[in-house]
């Protein structure tokens, strides 16, 4: 007897919270039931998948092998769903989409609205984690396509998106906020720069200007969302680099928000949509990255919401 789909749902749903409880209120089942089918689909492969105890549900090294491959089976069961239900429309399906955190909040919400009234039928699962957990996913099924810093994914199809330039925020008192003008890396000379924690590649870009420039990164502070680097910045605590698409959105919500462009080739950095080479759905995923193009273009292009030092 084979597991069913059902069981596999189950399996990597357990795997995933460490816990049955959580798995089945993620799932909208009884604890009871999910419970059952795992040990139907232990009996029917003649294992044990899960070390069970009062410190949760850990996943038994064999358990462990079937991961990926449970991932990969039910990814093309959802592939061919979506291929099936394409009949008649050119983006439509479950589609789990990863995005970076410091693109997503600025870029989808938008991009969702468009979506849905072009797309009704496309239904759009998004997780935002760092780049590692990007390439996890992506490569392992857990993901269908996500959007990123291309030169981070090998052996993927990749599609620009869009190019984002580096704005710098400090205090409304601080010499910086007193021009609209772009400034150059000696003017950030020894000063402290404020970095997303390890993990964002974004903060790899910080760094590496910050050893050009002759700043450095501030030991106080190790930021987790941009919202948390431009408050710090605000209260004196050193110079936030901010992304276009950040930069730009709140400009247009905060008439008061200062930034200023830094003016460096390094201070950038290139956005794209990637999904797996052997993907079938390769067609549907270029129209969702033209449409994810567009709103971009959109959000860095209207003269209202741009910053000071364009």
């Amino acid at each position: 007897m084979r597991p069913t789909l059902r069981q596999l749902q189950y399996f990597l749903a357990i795997a995933e919270t460490k816990r049955f409880g959580e798995a089945a209120r993620q799932l909208n089942v009884s604890q009871s039931a999910l419970s059952a089918q795992i040990v139907e689909m232990e009996a029917s492969l003649g294992i044990t998948l899960f070390e069970r105890g009062r410190h949760g549900a850990l996943l038994t090294p064999v358990g462990q092998e079937l991961v990926p491959r449970a991932r990969v089976i039910l990814r093309e069961v959802e592939e061919l769903k979506t291929l099936a239900r394409q009949s008649g429309s050119e983006l439509s399906g479950r589609v789990h989409l990863g995005v970076l955190p410091s693109i997503g909040p600025y870029l989808l919400p938008i991009a969702a609205r468009q979506l849905h009234q072009n797309y009704p039928d496309l239904r759009l699962v998004v997780r935002e984690e760092r780049t590692s957990d990007l390439e996890e996913g992506l490569q392992t099924g857990r993901l269908d396509t996500i959007i990123s810093t291309a030169r981070e994914h090998r052996d993927v199809v990749s599609i620009p998106l869009f190019r984002e330039e580096l704005w710098i925020c400090s205090a409304p008192d601080d010499p910086l906020s007193q021009s609209d003008a772009p400034v150059s890396l000696s003017e950030i000379r020894d000063r402290p720069l404020l970095s997303l924690g390890q993990g964002h590649k974004l903060s790899d870009i910080v760094r590496a200007i910050a050893n050009e420039a002759g700043a450095y990164i501030s030991s106080e502070y190790e930021g987790t969302s941009l919202d948390a680097a431009r408050q710090m910045a605000v209260m004196g605590a050193g110079i936030a680099l901010l992304p276009s698409l950040y930069a730009f959105s709140e400009a247009r919500r905060d008439p008061d928000f200062i930034v200023r462009r830094l003016d460096h080739p390094s201070a950038v950095r290139e956005i794209a949509i990637c999904w797996r080479q052997a993907s079938p759905l390769a067609e549907s995923y270029q129209v969702l990255a033209d449409e994810l193009s567009l709103t971009a273009q959109l959000i860095l292009s209207r003269p209202e919401s741009r910053p000071s030092g364009t």
